[in-house]
Parts: structure tokens; sequence; C-alpha cells
């Protein structure tokens, strides 16, 4: 009966060792991270096979002028894009005086208005066509106007930037940009020739009333 005691109480320590073993398997493989096998694959290697395979190199000249003049016309059809999305006034492609939502509303009033300030660059041609001339009568005549014109600017421009400024701050009136930074902006979008405006004109004069 001792024997028989003895017998059951080794196999029962042997039980619970081996559940003790196998438990301490199983945490060992859950915490252990098994080897990848191999390297980590390099940062431009990696960027090639998501790219694609490489083309291989041309094998005649006529093909590598082919392959060049394609390149050359997909930068030029991407550059006509971002032109055409830079004129159509794109936040993403405009340079960075033109962003925001102040600068656009800035820009639709001064194109909604006539400005004096628009002849000054066909006036500059005029006197620049007079100097070659050789009647002075002439010249002095252009560079009477020219002043004059400079001088009407001057005033027009002053009037300008406090209009502008004074719609800014009744439709934004948390904005940050400095008064003589709008004021010029405008002033200087007001002297271009408006088919030479960047971005293009949203509004003509007649769509005064639309904007708010």
């Amino acid at each position: 009966m001792r024997f028989l005691r003895r017998s059951s109480a080794e196999q029962t320590a042997t039980t619970e060792s081996d559940a003790e073993t196998g438990q301490a398997a199983a945490e060992h493989a859950t915490n252990h991270t098994p080897k990848k096998g191999k390297p980590t694959p390099k940062r431009r290697d990696a960027e090639s096979k998501r790219r694609g395979p490489v083309p291989p190199p041309p094998k005649t000249q006529r093909e590598a002028i082919k392959r060049a003049r394609g390149n050359k016309d997909e930068r030029r059809q991407a550059a006509r894009e971002r032109r055409e999305r830079m004129m159509q006034g794109d936040d993403r492609y405009l340079m960075p005086r033109d962003k925001g939502p102040v600068r656009a509303y800035v820009r639709d009033l001064v194109d909604t208005r006539r400005h004096l300030m628009g002849l000054f660059m066909p006036l500059v041609l005029i006197v620049f066509a007079t100097t070659l001339a050789q009647n002075l009568v002439v010249q002095q005549y252009a560079t009477l106007a020219c002043m004059a014109l400079l001088a009407m600017m001057v005033v027009e421009g002053t009037l300008l930037g406090r209009y502008v400024n004074k719609r800014v701050r009744a439709k934004y009136p948390d904005h940050k940009d400095r008064p003589f930074s709008l004021g010029w902006y405008a002033f200087t979008r007001a002297m271009q020739i408006r088919k030479l405006r960047v971005p293009r004109p949203r509004y003509t004069p007649k769509d005064i009333a639309k904007i708010g």
C-alpha cells in the first residue's frame, strides 16, 4: 500500500512539472520574435521596387531622341497644367504673395473697378516711342502726360489702398496682413493690364454687386 501511495505522489509531481514546463514554453514562444531570415532591404531598393523596373538604356540614337522628346513633352504638359491652375486661382499653385482668401478678395475688389493706373504701361511704351522721334515738341508733350499720369497714380493708389483695407477689415476682421502690404498689393495689380493679370480676373466691373 505504501508503494502505491508513493507512485501516485510521484506521478502527480511529474504531471505538475510537465504542465509548468509547457506553460513556460508557451510564454517563451509568445514573447519570442522569430528572425526574418533575410536582411532588411535598403530604402533605395524598396523605392525602386515600388516604382517598377528601370527601363533599359536606349539601343540607338533615334530611340534616345524619342525618349528624350517624350519626357520633354510630359514636362511641357505638366507646366501648362500648373500654369492653368495658377491662372484659375488655385492656392496650391499660386505664389506665396497671392495665396489666401484675403488676397483673393483684394484681387476681386481691384478687378471690379476701372483704374487710370492701367494706362501706365501703354503710356510708357508711347513715351519710349517718342524718344525715337526727332520732334522735341512731341517728346515734351509725352513727358508731361507721363508726369501727370504718375501724379494721378499716386492719388488713385492712396484712395484704392484705403478702400481695400476698409473692405477687408469688414469682411475679415481677424486677418493679419498689414494695411500697407494690402494697399501695395492692390496698387500693383491695378497697374497691370487686365488681360495680363495673374491669376486671371474672376469678375468684371459689371459684377461689382456680386462682391460681398
